[in-house]
C-alpha cells in the first residue's frame, strides 16, 4: 500500500480533519520551513477524538495539540473500544506502521478494553498477550526508528461510599511497567498520575471532568449521562496535561500551556465525524 504521508498529516488550523485510512490527524498552525515532528497516538475511547455529535465528550489525544507548539503534529489514531489485541488485529497498527517515519513518536495506551476477557476480540491477559501484543507496537516504532512510548490507562471515576478513590485496571498496569523496564521503554505512568488527580478533586469536582451531564444541559444528551470512564471537554485538556507534563521526551512541549491552570474548554475543536471511525 502506498501512503500519501502530505494527505496523512494535512490538518485544519487548531482542529482536527479526517485523513486517509481512517486515521485522525490533529494539529495547530503549520510549521515553518523543514519536517513537521508527529506524534501518533494507538490507543482506546478515552484517547480518540469526537465529532460534533459526542459534544462535549471528547479523548486525552484529541487535546493533546493543547500543550504542544504549532510545529509538532498529532494523528489521533486511537479507536473507541479497541483493545492491543483488536487494534492491531484490525490492520490499524500496520497503518501507522506505513505512515510513521524516523524521529516520530507513538504513544501506546491500552487497558481499558484488554480487560473484557469475555470477548475474545478483545480481551487480553495481561503477563502473556497483552505484552505480546503491546510489543509489536513498540517493534513496529523501532523498526521505523520511530521512538514508542508506553501510556498505562488512564483510571475511572471509582470511588467508595465514603469518597475514597480505588484503582479499576487490576494487573494491566503493572504489566504495562513491567514490559517497560523489559525493553527499556519509556513509560508515561497515566494511571498513578489519573489516580492521584482524581483523588485530590474527590466524587464530586470529578463529575465536571467526566462526562456527567444534567437532563438538558446538553443538546446532544438530552436525558443526561453519569459516565465514569470517558471525559467531557474539561476533563480530556486536564489528562492530556497529564500526559504532555509526564512526557518529558515529547516533541514540542508548550511549558507555558503546561503552566496555565485555566485553559478553557472551547480551545477543542470537534470534526463533523469521528474521524478514526470514518
Amino acid at each position: 500500500m502506498t501512503i500519501d504521508r502530505r494527505t496523512l498529516l494535512r490538518a485544519s488550523l487548531g482542529g482536527a480533519t479526517a485523513g486517509v485510512l481512517g486515521v485522525t490527524t490533529a494539529a495547530r498552525a503549520a510549521p515553518g520551513p523543514g519536517r513537521r515532528s508527529t506524534i501518533f497516538v494507538a490507543g482506546d475511547s478515552t484517547a480518540a477524538t469526537y465529532a460534533l455529535a459526542d459534544l462535549p465528550r471528547a479523548g486525552w489525544g484529541q487535546a493533546l495539540p493543547v500543550f504542544l507548539h504549532h510545529g509538532v503534529a498529532v494523528v489521533n489514531a486511537a479507536l473507541s473500544g479497541a483493545s492491543s489485541k483488536s487494534f492491531a488485529d484490525q490492520g490499524r497498527l500496520d497503518l501507522i506502521r506505513a505512515a510513521i517515519r524516523p524521529g516520530d513518536t507513538l504513544l501506546i495506551s491500552f487497558g481499558h478494553n484488554d480487560e473484557k476477557v469475555e470477548d475474545p476480540a478483545r480481551g487480553t491477559d495481561p503477563w502473556t498477550t497483552f505484552q505480546d501484543y503491546l510489543r509489536r507496537y513498540l517493534d513496529g516504532a523501532r523498526a521505523a526508528r520511530a521512538h514508542p512510548i508506553l501510556v498505562t490507562p488512564v483510571e475511572r471515576r471509582r470511588f467508595t461510599a465514603d469518597g475514597v478513590p480505588y484503582l479499576s485496571h487490576g494487573a494491566y498496569p503493572d504489566a504495562m511497567r513491567a514490559l517497560a523496564r523489559q525493553t527499556r521503554t519509556p513509560l508515561i505512568d497515566l494511571t498513578a498520575l489519573s489516580f492521584d488527580l482524581w483523588g485530590r478533586l474527590g466524587p464530586e469536582a470529578t463529575k465536571d471532568h467526566f462526562l456527567w451531564l444534567d437532563a438538558g444541559e446538553q443538546p446532544t444528551y438530552p436525558a443526561g449521562a453519569a459516565d465514569n470512564t470517558h471525559f467531557q471537554a474539561h476533563g480530556a485538556i486536564e489528562v492530556a496535561r497529564l500526559v504532555v507534563a509526564a512526557g518529558r521526551s515529547l516533541p514540542g512541549r508548550d511549558r507555558r500551556a503546561l503552566r496555565d491552570p485555566a485553559i478553557p474548554d472551547d480551545v477543542l475543536t470537534w470534526p463533523p465525524i469521528r474521524p478514526a471511525e470514518s
